[in-house]
């Protein structure tokens, strides 16, 4: 049954409301929803439903929803569980164009509780209402001063400043994030608490914030996203509109997904996945509470944006020591000083301090104020620096007012040259709030901690390079595939066409055929046993190496069908793959999957017997050049075997990652692959060779 289009600004931005369950007693959740409407001035109309009364507050009630007027945008149920199912047929019938369920008990409840849910959202659609929740603490919208919510709210509104909207499925770390927000006096937009997600998700409301003028960022906290391609294309429009999504997902810790037999569906876990796609997007992912209060922060207030390359300017020779050691933690660059920017400090800077970075003014700016606008304003001159953090020392108020007046007029007058940001060492120190003020006014972030000021700049910075564009790669000369595993013999044929360089060989199905194959590669050869349902060859004794001639090879054939019959009794191989023994090398992996979820990814890593054992392996983004590959082979932890370690020539890394590239091509132009194993991949000085590949068909 189709159903009828849904306004989720009727929701957000209603023009009435109907409080169902509407209660004279204070700390009832009817009682608290009329109370933020009345404190906030609402302008619109407020319909109070409650059979037993007959007003409350004086304002009339009706006794039922057959008796609100038709059309009513918003409907706050305020009421059990056990009406709420009732109250949703009835809301429909008279056209309402949103519900806020507060009631819990639905899917997280049982089997019931879901089949309630179920029947919620069949309701909604097919009468077009958006429904928030169940289970949801509602919404408030600062921009018209709209608080649909129990929670006793503020009459806050967002006035002419742009603002940060929340969507977050936990209601009560909604409400946690906008006092975060609040407090660092950042203005709200919205504040959206999404619940259960019976019939509307966080995606309709990011659709809805994207086209609103009011709101630059949305920070969200999502544990599940129930659309996340849908997702990905909001977020790549954020990005195009100027708009930032901050995320925090909670789930890092949790067990993968049971995958198909491959290394890679064993390595890439569903939330690594999800983390590579959302920052594919343009999405700035963050890892906690306050990184997400940071990173807003940070996008939100800045007259420019934080850039790569960060410069440090301080007060402590020990807070310096300190800095280094945790940026190279946070993997937060500090570019050293050019010989140019050296000799220009050295000419403005008392000869006792010394130029580095980051750089210790030690306490001299208290008797030459003026010293940090000398030196700002050199620093920003150099391009190595996309910021400047200002790690000062603020102890009191009398401190604080002989320090930040001339800072703020050092920031001044740099004119939007260059982000700075500030970070207080003492964290108990108390400051004048109008001095805050001052900073904030001129576009300077205040943080009372430098390790959250450095930790949100680092995962800012590393955020900032465009969405990544995914392009699949013309694949029609390849035949179509059939669903199911595909042995590595048939695998490698696929390769091959790609131009991916493997051992020489041929398939064999009898010990003749294996013969005439080794007669024409040339001995030593190795035996690989081939089935699909044998992922794991070496496991069963299905692979059978250096065999050094043809009494070899025959012995070698005998042993290698001896072991399949004892591992896998029954098991009828389609044949035996014969190759040549190939020179030993670093042994990666090469994995790509469709996830059914998020799409496409790849994974690269230090392969063979050991790659679920050590786990050195990274997820890349299959739109990445060769040379945005290489890079990433080069961040793996033992990426020096790659280089050259001890004495050992350097490899080919430019081969292994062509081999990662034609790989990557391969699953984005063919969505029916599920999953493809390339393990091992073996690296030389000269050259890279696939010796070993599997293919799964969804």
């Amino acid at each position: 049954m189709s159903g009828k289009t849904m306004s989720v600004a009727r929701l957000l931005r209603p023009r009435s409301v109907a409080i169902v369950g509407a209660s004279p007693t204070p700390g009832a959740l009817g009682a608290s929803v009329l109370g933020n409407l009345e404190r906030a001035g609402y302008s619109g109309d407020i319909h109070l439903v409650n059979p037993k009364r007959a007003e409350i507050n004086g304002r009339p009630c009706v006794a039922s929803v057959e008796a609100l007027p038709d059309g009513v945008d918003c409907a706050v149920l305020a009421i059990p569980r056990a009406a709420v199912l009732d109250t949703i047929e009835a809301c429909a019938r008279k056209g309402v164009g949103g519900a806020i369920l507060f009631a819990a008990g639905f899917a997280e409840g049982g089997d019931q509780g879901r089949a309630e849910q179920e029947r919620i959202a069949e309701i909604a659609h097919a009468a077009g209402m958006v429904v928030e929740g169940p289970n949801c603490l509602g919404l408030v919208n600062y921009v018209d001063g709209t608080p649909l919510t129990f929670v006793e709210t503020a009459p806050l509104r967002l006035g002419d400043r742009e603002g940060v909207a929340i969507v977050s499925q936990s209601g009560a770390m909604a409400v946690v994030l906008a006092a975060g927000l609040t407090g660092r006096d950042l203005g709200l937009s919205y504040s959206v608490s999404t619940g259960n997600e019976a019939a509307s998700g966080v995606e309709d409301y990011v659709e809805f914030l994207l086209d609103d003028p009011g709101t630059r960022v949305i920070a969200m906290i999502v544990e599940q996203f129930r659309k996340p391609k849908r997702f990905l294309d909001l977020a790549r429009k954020a990005r195009a509109l100027g708009k930032w999504i901050v995320l925090l997902h909670p789930g890092r810790s949790s067990a993968a997904r049971a995958s198909a037999a491959t290394h890679t569906g064993a390595m890439a876990g569903d939330y690594a996945v999800m983390r590579l796609k959302v920052a594919e997007a343009g999405v700035v992912a963050v890892e906690s509470l306050e990184e997400l209060i940071d990173v807003t922060e940070l996008l939100l207030r800045s007259a420019v944006l934080p850039g790569p390359g960060t410069a440090v300017l301080t007060e402590s020779g020990a807070f310096k020591a300190l800095t280094l050691d945790l940026c190279e933690q946070i993997d937060l660059a500090l570019p050293p000083l050019t010989a140019d920017t050296t000799d220009k400090l050295r000419a403005v800077l008392p000869d006792f301090i010394g130029t580095s970075n980051p750089m210790d003014i030690t306490a001299q700016a208290l008797v030459d104020p003026d010293l940090y606008n000398r030196t700002l304003s050199v620093l920003a001159e150099d391009e190595s620096y996309g910021c400047i953090v200002l790690g000062i020392i603020l102890t009191d108020p009398a401190t604080s007012q002989l320090k930040l007046p001339p800072i703020t007029e050092a920031v001044r007058k740099l004119d939007g040259r260059k982000s700075v940001v500030f970070a207080a060492l003492d964290e108990g120190a108390v400051v004048p709030p109008d001095l805050i003020d001052g900073l904030r006014a001129i576009g300077v972030p205040f943080f009372l901690s430098p390790e959250r000021a450095f930790r949100a700049i680092a995962r800012l910075t590393s955020s900032l390079a465009p969405p990544v564009e995914r392009k699949a790669a013309e694949m029609s000369s390849l035949a179509p595939l059939a669903a199911g595993v595909i042995p590595e013999y048939r695998s490698k044929e696929l390769l091959a066409a790609l131009g991916i360089p493997l051992p020489k060989g041929g398939f064999a199905r009898t010990p003749d055929e294996a013969a005439e194959v080794a007669a024409r590669i040339g001995f030593p050869v190795v035996l690989k046993a081939q089935s699909p349902d044998l992922s794991h060859k070496s496991d069963a004794g299905g692979v059978i190496l250096n065999l050094a001639d043809e009494a070899a090879l025959a012995a070698g054939w005998a042993r290698l069908h001896a072991n399949i019959a004892a591992a896998r009794p029954g098991l009828v191989l389609d044949g035996v793959l014969v190759e040549a023994m190939g020179a030993r090398g670093t042994e990666l992996i090469v994995g790509a999957r469709n996830d059914p979820d998020w799409g496409p990814v790849v994974l690269v890593g230090f392969g063979g017997v050991t790659a679920e054992l050590f786990h050195d392996a990274r997820l890349i983004s299959p739109g990445l050049d060769r040379i945005g590959i290489e890079a990433e082979l080069h961040k793996l932890k033992s990426s020096a075997l790659l280089r050259g370690f001890r004495g050992a020539p350097a490899l080919d890394v430019a081969a292994a990652a062509d081999i990662v590239a034609k790989v990557a091509a391969l699953v984005v132009s063919r969505p029916e692959i599920g999953e493809i194993d390339v393990n091992p991949v073996v690296v030389h000085p000269q050259g890279a060779v696939a010796l070993d590949a599997l293919i799964v068909v969804t």
